[in-house]
């Protein structure tokens, strides 16, 4: 249900950038066992996405407890990943992608950027709404509740036949190319007739796969300004548009760091250690009437940036950021 006094626009901007990350967030990722060389398809897959100049990057790391991101390669459980910022809501004890079945071949090289595709925030692209497949749903539950998959009838329904709601499809086309469209065999689709004996895509990231990346996360201008304290700034940005600020405080203290005016934001802010951004702390005020808003502790000389991300540009179209 809609909140009260959440406009249809706002719904679906929020809805469309809700699981998508910052743009600059570094995302760590955590082998919780598994063969080297399946690990090294994965490795070589978020190269591949890396490799399109997007403002994300990957790095991995040897404690589960520094990543994001968490694989398993258990091959009794199919192969799944949260979809992008609700990784965040996952125990450190648990995987938020898994890999059941070989990735060194040219099928397991494409599930392994598909699963990265979901945790970059894509859905499944034979859910989009607007796709117009009619499904011959017994053969599907027969087809995917057998091996490898081995689904539940309620896994099946999420990952196949549930349909994405509208408002969260970034526009009307389907892309029956993309990585994130699965491979169907023949007689399960019944309409569009074309697909009737099946849908094949060639595999790898189709020109739309990295059309969006590029778009939803651009490559980062190392040109970023300096937010003084008590400085308010004000943005015009669009959806889905981005700021970014560095902050080098004046003093060590408690700071309060927020954002001004109607517009729906998500606000981060990172410190950079050994040249990396971390994330230190950050608010999303979308679908609520209230503005990003958080505290945290800056030591004087060291270097944090701050990043701000617009859901919904607010009735005036103007937000304003500052710290103080």
């Amino acid at each position: 249900m809609r909140p009260v006094g959440i406009s249809d626009t706002r719904m679906r901007l929020i809805n469309l950038l809700r699981t998508k990350w910052v743009n600059g967030t570094v995302l760590h990722f955590h082998f919780m066992g598994g063969p080297a060389a399946q690990q090294q398809a994965v490795r070589t897959a978020f190269a591949q996405w890396k490799a399109l100049g997007i403002g994300l990057n990957f790095v991995e790391v040897t404690d589960r407890n520094e990543s994001e991101v968490r694989i398993a390669f258990d091959q009794s459980d199919g192969s799944w990943s949260y979809v992008g910022k609700d990784v965040l809501s996952i125990a450190s004890t648990e995987p938020t992608m898994n890999f059941g079945w070989d990735l060194t071949n040219d099928y397991g090289r494409t599930t392994a950027l598909h699963e990265i595709g979901h945790t970059l925030g894509l859905p499944h692209e034979h859910q989009n709404p607007f796709a117009g497949i009619v499904w011959d749903e017994p053969k599907v539950y027969q087809y995917f509740t057998g091996t490898p998959n081995d689904w539940t009838r309620e896994q099946t329904f999420h990952n196949v036949l549930r349909k994405i709601n509208p408002d969260e499809v970034e526009g009307s086309n389907w892309d029956p190319d993309s990585v994130m469209e699965y491979w169907f065999p023949a007689g399960l689709i019944k309409e569009p007739a074309q697909f009737q004996a099946g849908l094949r895509p060639p595999g790898g990231l189709s020109a739309v796969d990295q059309d969006w990346a590029r778009r939803i996360y651009p490559g980062l201008d190392s040109a970023t300004p300096v937010l003084k304290p008590f400085e308010s700034v004000a943005l015009s940005l669009v959806p889905a548009g981005q700021a970014d600020f560095v902050i080098e405080p004046p003093a060590s203290r408690s700071y309060q760091l927020g954002t001004f005016g109607t517009a729906d934001t998500v606000l981060v802010l990172f410190e950079e250690i050994d040249g990396e951004p971390r994330y230190l702390a950050g608010d999303d005020d979308s679908g609520e009437d209230r503005n990003a808003l958080f505290g945290a502790k800056l030591i004087q000389g060291r270097k944090y940036v701050l990043r701000v991300r617009l859901y919904w540009a607010g009735q005036s179209g103007q937000t304003a950021v500052m710290y103080w």
